[in-house]
């Protein structure tokens, strides 16, 4: 229920897998990859109609209709930016034997992810746990199963390592769900997070955790592991909670995690992501954003669903870029810290940059006010 990557096609995971695996089995995975039914990479890539100023003219539909599909509209196609950052992120992974989500899903964001932006922050997001949930939600292509296999006792440590190694600004560690651990994995979390801060205190930490099936002890153990920001996605509005998420996920038990978290250390930022195009109404949106203000959550984004194949639920509506600027202005007005919101935007979208600067520009004004 707190998966980053809302399918496969935009994920932007890291998963620590070593590259000594089998050729079967990457063999396998590639074959798994290509049967899927989502937008590949040829769908993102920029082309004439992906000009602003040309988004206006756009005549397909933005709503489904009765047994129709949509097709993607110009503002998700995306032009792929490469620069020095990117190049020695993916040189390093190399040296670690080390192989991403990221490139194998042909993720459109990388480049600005792996790359740095306007503050040349270089954000990734590593996956912990493994690859298979416990979970089965209807809009997320990760593998499920009931007991997935067991933890690498020596994750935390090496995550550790290779983070430290690649010289980011900004980490976000995420799982999925495992609800098969007594503890659904909270402790793995929190050492990765000491093992990281202790070999890189400047490094800046985001958790983006699961639910831990409301488990409030769990959500204390990461809250107060040394990270900076605890996330968890209630990844739509609430009166889409079941029809969206796996049955043992809802929208109360999200905001428990979220307040917990804020609770046991204050000085913590909580943040949760939204998908939107998947039926709701504006007045949920608002309904919705207001509930996670009342709960103290800091930092909002919002993003495009997206169906990672057949089997997945269909997207209802492709919001525009304006409609995702409006969103972003009523999250900033309530009072989030930061609202990141438009249709490539994902829960870690260029974290680092956005994290830096909005809180700099915030402890600037607070000075100058205090003065």
């Amino acid at each position: 229920a707190s998966r980053d990557c809302w399918h496969v096609s935009s994920a932007y995971t890291f998963s620590l897998t070593t590259a000594a695996e089998s050729s079967p089995d990457r063999a396998e995975r590639k074959k798994e990859l290509l049967s899927h039914d989502g937008p590949d990479l040829q769908d993102f890539i920029s082309g004439e109609l992906s000009e602003k100023s040309k988004w206006d003219e756009y005549k397909g539909n933005l709503k489904r209709g009765k047994g129709e599909r949509l097709r993607l509209p110009p503002w998700l196609k995306t032009e792929i930016p490469i620069g020095k950052n990117f190049n020695r992120l993916k040189n390093t992974l190399r040296e670690l034997n080390l192989h991403t989500v990221c490139e194998e899903a042909r993720c459109p964001n990388i480049g600005e992810c792996w790359g740095g932006g306007e503050y040349a922050t270089a954000t990734a997001t590593i996956m912990l746990m493994g690859d298979t949930c416990t979970r089965g939600c209807r809009f997320c292509s990760v593998k499920t199963a009931r007991r997935p296999p067991p933890l690498d006792p020596d994750e935390p440590y090496n995550t550790a390592k290779a983070i430290a190694a690649w010289g980011l600004d900004y980490v976000v560690l995420t799982s999925v769900d495992r609800d098969d651990i007594a503890d659904g994995g909270a402790e793995h979390f929190a050492k990765t997070v000491s093992n990281l801060k202790a070999r890189n205190s400047q490094i800046l930490v985001e958790c983006l955790t699961p639910d831990f099936r409301g488990d409030l002890a769990a959500v204390e153990k990461i809250a107060l592991s040394g990270l900076d920001v605890y996330a968890h996605n209630v990844e739509t509005v609430r009166e889409l909670q079941r029809y969206v998420r796996d049955p043992r996920a809802n929208f109360d038990q999200s905001l428990s995690v979220l307040r917990h978290a804020k609770k046991v250390k204050p000085s913590v930022l909580t943040k949760t992501s939204i998908m939107l195009g998947l039926g709701e109404t504006d007045q949920q949106i608002k309904d919705t954003l207001t509930e996670l203000r009342e709960a103290g959550v800091d930092c909002l984004t919002l993003g495009q669903y997206m169906q990672p194949t057949k089997r997945h639920l269909k997207v209802e509506e492709y919001v525009t870029p304006d409609k995702f600027a409006h969103w972003e202005k009523v999250g900033n007005e309530m009072g989030f810290v930061y609202t990141a919101s438009g249709p490539l935007v994902r829960s870690s979208y260029k974290a680092g940059e956005f994290f830096l600067k909005n809180l700099l520009e915030k402890r600037k004004a607070e000075a100058t006010v205090a003065e």
